[in-house]
């Protein structure tokens, strides 16, 4: 995004001053709000450590799969010190159907310890301590901060990239970037609920390749050129 002074240029979409776009952001939170009252974490889990656990596998795999694999996996291995304990060859063959699984088991058997041994068990509540753990990134602690602790967070996956640049709130790739972005235009204790509620438009409506824009309830707010319902996007000034 190029910016000169007040105004935020968007390529191939209509200049918008960055007040105009605070306007526009406040819209879409509350159209997702009243769309999508129910929106909530997929992620089937019991603990936080479950919790962290499922979303690491989550990673290129959908929900419904992780779910069904956790099943299985939290049978045996449900705490920080029964996992951290676990033959890797074990747990590969159990998390196999999630992709990927090999550096997956490194990485929850990695976090696991982390867990066990520098925070005696107990999954840390704070972003700083949690993208300590080995395999842990940002978006990974903001999805456990928001869900498992009620701590406001911005969980940056593709589907928030995707619906976010199409909307044309962000033109950034980097995850961090478009979290910072975010962060100035969606209220803080929205953060959790909105991710929630985007995510899930990205499934359900802005499909990565088949997007269905003459449902879509953004169509009036949404500034991307590659709309599919033929119709030019609404103006504002």
């Amino acid at each position: 995004m190029e910016e000169t002074g007040s105004e935020a240029t968007l390529p191939g979409m209509p200049r918008e001053s960055r007040a105009a776009r605070a306007e526009r952001a406040l819209r879409i939170q509350k159209i997702l709000a009243k769309s999508y009252p129910d929106a909530d974490c997929a992620l089937r889990y019991d603990t936080p450590f479950q919790l962290l656990v499922a979303t690491i596998l989550s990673a290129q795999c959908t929900d419904q799969k992780v779910n069904e694999v956790t099943a299985v996996l939290f049978r045996d291995y449900g705490t920080p010190e029964a996992l951290a304990d676990a033959a890797p060859e074990e747990i590969e063959a159990i998390i196999r159907p999630t992709g990927f699984y090999r550096q997956k088991t490194k990485s929850i058997l990695a976090t696991a310890r982390d867990v066990a041994e520098r925070f005696d068990g107990a999954v840390p509540k704070t972003l700083e301590e949690l993208t300590s753990l080995r395999g842990v990134a940002r978006k990974t602690a903001n999805v456990v901060l928001g869900n498992a602790f009620g701590i406001p967070g911005l969980a940056i996956d593709t589907h928030m990239k995707r619906v976010h640049q199409r909307l044309g709130l962000t033109t950034a790739d980097d995850p961090v970037a478009i979290e910072r972005e975010l962060s100035g235009i969606v209220p803080e204790p929205e953060w959790t609920a909105y991710t929630h509620r985007v995510i899930h438009h990205g499934r359900v409506c802005c499909d990565a390749k088949r997007p269905h824009c003459g449902r879509c309830p953004l169509r009036g707010e949404c500034r991307w050129t590659g709309r599919t319902d033929q119709t030019a996007p609404r103006r504002r000034s």
